[in-house]
């Protein structure tokens, strides 16, 4: 029985499989198929318009990455959905949600325009929801934004998605970079440029702390930080320590710390042992948020742009562009130091 859901013209110069996928949009648009209906088979469209099976999987295929169609094994396809206005299905997997990572989803999202679906996923570090969140949705989206984290061994998950569509956000490594397009923070270049922009800073302390617990926090920090400790280790005297707990801060110090936890720790002892923070001892926090602006006056930050980030990704989907880029960075300057 002859398909009226798809068509296919010898004398039209758009490819067939485009014109398998453009033919079921007007369909959609006509109303003549609802959510919910079976579509012909691969191979009843093969037989009535004299394709190859890989012609009618490709136009399938990207029906399905757009959300457009469902397949059940053994029964077939179905339309999922009618937004056929949306060229871009994305599927993005950050490791957790925070204040920057949402002044970034923002910024992409805003920049976007409308013309993308986004779907939103996290793995909170644990590498078997990472593999786990990957292979359930291969197939599923036209592009895919992946947070890798500090996975050593993530090539070997995002193998398996289609290598144009895969976009590395944040923090990348040489094996991933040989394979995808990134919009990523060199950490042990942003930590060491920052502290050389903020030596007159410094100057008022006489010992400079990491406080770097490890997990999941990017060891370029702490690579940064040491090239800077080896060039002026007659300056200052440097330490890395892995945690706050336990230890009192003394007038002359400076503290450098990634996680939030330890500002707030900071900003606590500080209060509670009199001492005025960035005249008695100095902040340094990585990551700028709109509330580190107040607290304390102000806190100093070492931070990327995480607007532009999410603006050179969003052009990146929209127009197809590849590349490795990286993400600018700086010490914002605040009371705090």
């Amino acid at each position: 029985m002859p398909s009226k859901i798809f068509k296919v013209s010898e004398e039209s110069g758009t490819p067939k499989y485009k014109q398998l996928i453009n033919s079921l949009f007007q369909s959609i648009e006509k109303g003549e198929i609802s959510i919910g209906d079976r579509l012909p088979s691969i191979n009843s469209i093969c037989k009535e318009f004299s394709l190859s099976r890989d012609t009618v999987l490709v136009a399938f295929n990207e029906l399905k990455a757009r959300g457009i169609v469902s397949s059940i094994p053994g029964k077939g396809y179905y339309l999922e959905s009618t937004a056929t206005q949306f060229k871009h299905k994305i599927f993005l997997l950050f490791e957790e949600f925070n204040v920057f990572k949402e002044i970034l989803y923002n910024s992409f999202i805003e920049h976007l325009k409308g013309g993308a679906i986004v779907d939103i996923y996290f793995h909170h570090f644990n590498r078997t929801v990472f593999k786990e969140l990957i292979d359930n949705n291969n197939g599923k989206y036209t592009s895919y934004i992946i947070m890798p984290a500090k996975f050593n061994d993530a090539y070997n998950v995002l193998k398996n998605l289609p290598q144009d569509k895969v976009y590395i956000l944040d923090q990348t490594n040489p094996t991933l970079k040989k394979y995808y397009p990134a919009v990523f923070q060199n950490f042990e270049k942003d930590v060491y440029s920052a502290l050389e922009s903020g030596i007159d800073l410094l100057k008022k302390y006489k010992k400079v702390f990491f406080v770097y617990p490890g997990g999941k926090e990017p060891v370029g920090q702490m690579k940064g930080f040491k090239k800077f400790a080896c060039k002026h280790k007659e300056q200052w005297e440097f330490e890395v320590i892995e945690k706050l707990e336990g230890r009192s801060i003394k007038k002359y110090e400076a503290y450098i710390v990634p996680s939030d936890l330890d500002l707030v720790s900071l900003v606590k002892d500080a209060k509670k042992e009199n001492l005025s923070i960035g005249k008695d001892f100095g902040i340094i926090s990585y990551n700028d948020t709109p509330l580190k602006e107040v607290v304390a006056e102000g806190i100093t930050t070492i931070s990327t742009d995480f607007k532009e980030m999410g603006q050179i990704l969003a052009d990146m989907i929209l127009h197809s562009r590849s590349g490795l880029i990286e993400n600018k960075s700086q010490l914002i300057r605040r009371n705090s130091l």
